[in-house]
């Protein structure tokens, strides 16, 4: 019998370890899929939060943590007889397989098949041959906004739905500006339901237009965003840790001593 790795003796221990928390654990032993489907969201957070701090020990573990949910899974399905591990594992290498036509992979014996064709295929023309009528469908709803932006503009462009070039797409965006304050004049002067849908309808078409922009100059706009959120936080907290110093509130400042922390945090790299 062959000698396991060290990563297939981790996730055995892990495997073992979980087999006993769903026999003797009165918490692991009542979990449904529907109970951890929650939790699970609160750990890819987790994991996209220790992501983008770069912070590779939390990484790490925010792995250990969404693996574990993973495996959870796989094995309250298995004791409901629906599926097993295996049948995960075997459903994403072939998907695998049946996406990449142009690359010699090895099938379950570790025997390489020949390429089935030389050509790149296009991702979304691949997934539509598997039976999805439309690529829309890889788009969960429940995707936050902004991210839901990109992944319908990627999927969109890989059927080959897409400007030209950068240039036309921020010609788009130009387009999409005079739009949003053309209904932002509607607003302030009839100031009814019907402008302040009209103005929300042309702002969000502002932001959609301004998502593929920056991906056809190579950048991500929920990367831009989070990271924005991050430093306007981090400077706002400084002005708080000096309203603390002088023992007020940070309402308590103007709006010029408020500007001035802000700049000095600016300074100071925060």
């Amino acid at each position: 019998m062959p000698q396991l790795s060290e990563e297939q003796k981790s996730f055995a221990w892990l495997s073992n370890i979980l087999d006993v928390l769903r026999r003797q654990c009165p918490w692991d032993s009542v979990q449904t899929i529907d109970t951890l489907r929650y939790l699970t969201i609160e750990e890819v957070y987790e994991l996209s939060e220790a992501i983008t701090k770069k912070n590779y020990d939390d990484i790490r573990k925010e792995l250990g943590d969404l693996v574990m949910h993973l495996l959870f899974y796989a094995k309250i399905a298995d004791d409901e007889g629906r599926f097993s591990l295996a049948d995960v594992f075997d459903g994403i290498c072939n998907k695998l397989i049946s996406r990449h036509p142009h690359i010699s992979l090895p099938n379950k014996d570790g025997e390489y098949e020949p390429a089935r064709q030389s050509e790149t295929p296009r991702w979304e023309q691949v997934k539509m041959k598997e039976g999805r009528r439309s690529v829309m469908e890889g788009v969960p709803e429940t995707l936050p906004p902004l991210v839901k932006s990109i992944r319908i503009q990627e999927k969109a462009a890989g059927m080959g739905f897409e400007f030209p070039d950068a240039e036309a797409a921020k010609k788009k965006v130009d387009e999409e500006y005079s739009e949003f304050i053309d209904a932002l004049t509607e607003l302030k002067t009839v100031g009814d339901e019907s402008s302040k849908k009209h103005a929300n309808e042309e702002l969000g078409d502002l932001l959609f237009a301004l998502v593929k922009w920056a991906r056809f100059e190579g950048l991500n706009a929920d990367d831009a965003l989070t990271f924005t959120n991050q430093k306007f936080q981090s400077r706002f907290k400084y002005i708080e840790q000096k309203a603390c110093e002088e023992n007020r509130s940070v309402s308590d400042f103007s709006i010029d001593e408020m500007q001035h922390f802000w700049n000095e945090a600016k300074r100071n790299g925060k």
